[in-house]
Formats: structure tokens, C-alpha cells, sequence
């Protein structure tokens, strides 16, 4: 598709992608499946797109950086707090390549609906597992996770998600309220987390008992 290979090129040019797995991905998951049908001629304009639920898409470039920061790899478990679109499950899934792997969470019931019939739509839904919920709590049940994505902007990170992360996990989270940045961060003890700030992005805050609101 030209669109996406004009985004692809740019991508490389500027540094955002670097990896052929998330290359791959990128060009595997179809981005008009996860925007509202009146925005499908927009879905590869590189900027963030509303959707249902007073929430964003993110932008394409956003997805690239995130996912060549978590560095997902095959067979992995991972979580995504904040799901949204449902597109960041379908291009981790392209990854890691295992079904009950790949979980996410959506505090907004209209966001969570329409995220389900986009999964349905691109052939994702019995692939990876999306929950109704508070995505600050994580899934203890299903927790160790080897990465945690936290895609809207949360005071720090959040405690449960912390606790749910396995020693040497990654988390990757926007932290901040009107100074915002994406900070990564690797469990090193129990008690340690390595930080990395990446760079500054301006996100929607997170919902929740460990959210702003």
C-alpha cells in the first residue's frame, strides 16, 4: 500500500523505525480497521484521529516508537493499559505470534466496544484478549507480564502494573499532566525500577485508581 510505504520511508529517515519485526508488524496491521469509517481516508495522516469514547488513535509514528522501545519478542506476555483503537494488541500480536499473550484494557465501555468490533474486523479478536476494566489494577491473574505498555498518562507508574512486571520487564508509560513524557522503565528488584526518559508527548490522562482521575 503507498500510503504505507511513504510512512515507512519516513519512519527509517527519521530514526522512529529499526527493527524489520516491527517493520513487519507495522505493514501487516491494517490502520483503516481501527478508525471510525467517516476518518478512514485520514487513517495514514500521521497525527492522532478521535474515536469513540472521547479518546484518541494515536499517531502512526507513536505506535512505531512504542513498540521499538518495548522490544517485544516472540512468545512473550504482554499488556497494554489504555487499549483504545485495540490497534497497538493487533501489531504486538504480529510480534509475539502466540495466542493468551497478548491482554489489554479499556476503562471506557464505548471505547471498549468499538475496539472489539475492530479486532473482530481485522481478524484479531480470538487472538488477543481485551477486558472491560480498570487497567491500573493490571491482571493479576494472568500476571507475570515481560512488557506493560501504559498508553495514556499517568502520574508514575502505576503500583499494581509494577508489581505484575517480571524482574528484567520492561514498562513503557506516558508520566506527567501538562509536562508530559514517555519514560521506560526496567525492573531491575523488586523494589528498583531503571528509568529512561525517551521524549516528551502530549497524551490524554489515564483513568483509574492509580490514574488522575
Amino acid at each position: 500500500m503507498e500510503e504505507v510505504e511513504r510512512l515507512v520511508e519516513e519512519y527509517k529517515k527519521f530514526g522512529y523505525l529499526k527493527s524489520k519485526k516491527v517493520e513487519k508488524a507495522f505493514r501487516k496491521v491494517r490502520r483503516e480497521f481501527f478508525v471510525p469509517a467517516d476518518l478512514k481516508d485520514q487513517a495514514y495522516v500521521d497525527t492522532p484521529l478521535p474515536i469513540p469514547g472521547g479518546v484518541t488513535i494515536s499517531a502512526p509514528h507513536m505506535h512505531v516508537i512504542c513498540l521499538e522501545e518495548l522490544d517485544l519478542k516472540r512468545g512473550e506476555k504482554f499488556l497494554e493499559v489504555g487499549a483504545g483503537s485495540g490497534i497497538f494488541l493487533a501489531y504486538a500480536y504480529e510480534i509475539i505470534r502466540q495466542k493468551n499473550k497478548v491482554f489489554g484494557i479499556e476503562i471506557n465501555e464505548e471505547t471498549y466496544n468499538f475496539a472489539l468490533k475492530n479486532l473482530e474486523r481485522a481478524g484479531y479478536l480470538n487472538k488477543v484478549k481485551l477486558i472491560y476494566g480498570d487497567g491500573t489494577l493490571g491482571l493479576p491473574g494472568e500476571a507475570p507480564f515481560d512488557k506493560i505498555l501504559v498508553s495514556a498518562a499517568a502520574p508514575d507508574f502505576p503500583k499494581p502494573l509494577i508489581e505484575q512486571l517480571k524482574i528484567s520487564g520492561t514498562i513503557l508509560a506516558i508520566i506527567g499532566y501538562q509536562e508530559q513524557y514517555l519514560v521506560k522503565g526496567i525492573k531491575k528488584t523488586e523494589n528498583e525500577i531503571e528509568r529512561k526518559v525517551v521524549l516528551p508527548v502530549v497524551f490524554l490522562p489515564l483513568k483509574g485508581k492509580y490514574g488522575w482521575s
